[in-house]
């Protein structure tokens, strides 16, 4: 079961994402709050009847602590919970503040319901999820309109099968889907996604993007 937290002002959004995520058989929603701060102190336990979760969906503009502050502090405690930021902005300071937080996703609100509960699936089994318009302004704003450099010695720890692995992650697919275009199966795509971060130094799949296509890996 993937225990939620719901961090949002409106009373309307958490009620929404309620009824969206809880009709899920594997989700259950046992937390919300209506700012950073009273996220931060049921996450940490300051606050009686706070309760274990594993993600939190958070949103950004918010009083007295904005999102992206509480997400920060929230991954700062041990055994943090993951972080999926939920806005109706767009704007690049958030998603790149969002990423430098910490935060595992990035969703616009205005997305199917489908892919928030995708995502918070996502999410809660250790990848990182952008949606793909921010994907996209995530490797032109790190990627684009550069020539890759010379290629990193450490890209020589990858074995072919990695590599190719990684191309695909380039490319925005998921791992079923590079499962599906590798005739490999989803386990082992994990494994070699897994072992290529480590190799790389790199923290998720959205730092693997703008590494790959900073150095021509795509």
């Amino acid at each position: 079961m993937i225990r939620i937290m719901l961090v949002d002002d409106q009373e309307m959004v958490r009620t929404g994402f309620r009824l969206i995520l809880g009709s899920e058989e594997d989700i259950d929603v046992v937390a919300e709050a209506t700012d950073g701060r009273e996220a931060l102190s049921l996450v940490d336990g300051t606050t009686p009847g706070g309760a274990s979760v594993d993600v939190v969906l958070m949103d950004v503009q918010m009083p007295n602590m904005d999102g992206l502050e509480a997400t920060r502090r929230i991954l700062e405690i041990a055994d943090a919970p993951k972080v999926l930021i939920l806005t109706t902005f767009e704007r690049d300071e958030y998603i790149f503040e969002a990423l430098r937080a910490g935060a595992s996703g990035f969703l616009l609100k205005n997305a199917p319901p489908e892919d928030l509960v995708d995502a918070v699936r996502v999410v809660a089994s250790g990848e990182a999820l952008l949606s793909p318009s921010v994907t996209q302004r995530v490797i032109g704003t790190f990627a684009g309109g550069t020539e890759p450099v010379t290629r990193p010695p450490e890209l020589d720890q990858l074995t072919a099968r990695e590599i190719e692995v990684f191309e695909q992650v380039a490319a925005g697919l998921s791992n079923g889907e590079i499962a599906e275009k590798l005739y490999v199966g989803e386990a082992t795509v994990k494994t070699h996604v897994s072992n290529l971060l480590s190799k790389l130094h790199l923290r998720d799949r959205v730092q693997a993007v703008v590494y790959a296509h900073r150095h021509g890996i795509s």
